[in-house]
């Protein structure tokens, strides 16, 4: 993955306008590791193959940035996106890891489903 670039994440957010794609949004704060520490609460969010119409995609902030989704009836949107890449399917992955390397947040675009 490389850091993102605003202008080259919304050129990839605009091949999806007006189509039906498939979105994995996935956020954590370590709920995976809360067991170290009784005190720290952990919480984190989970959607894989939510089939959508794009309406508009919009990159936003200086970094780390905020991608929006606008659909029909509403918004999809992650914060915190500090990269992207763009895999062999063709599917836009994007990605926000925290100022320890950890992933915290993923938000992925496809056309097809995810295995």
């Amino acid at each position: 993955m490389e850091s993102v670039t605003p202008q080259a994440v919304q050129k990839e957010l605009d091949r999806f306008i007006n189509q039906n794609v498939y979105i994995h949004l996935e956020t954590t704060n370590g709920a995976y590791a809360s067991h170290h520490d009784e005190t720290f609460f952990s919480s984190g969010a989970y959607i894989r193959n939510a089939l959508v119409q794009v309406e508009r995609g919009k990159i936003t902030g200086t970094g780390p940035f905020r991608i929006g989704l606008k659909m029909p009836l509403g918004w999809i949107y992650a914060e915190g996106i500090t990269h992207f890449e763009v895999d062999a399917k063709e599917r836009l992955l994007l990605a926000g890891h925290d100022y320890q390397g950890k992933l915290a947040v993923c938000l992925e675009i496809s056309r097809t489903p995810f295995e």
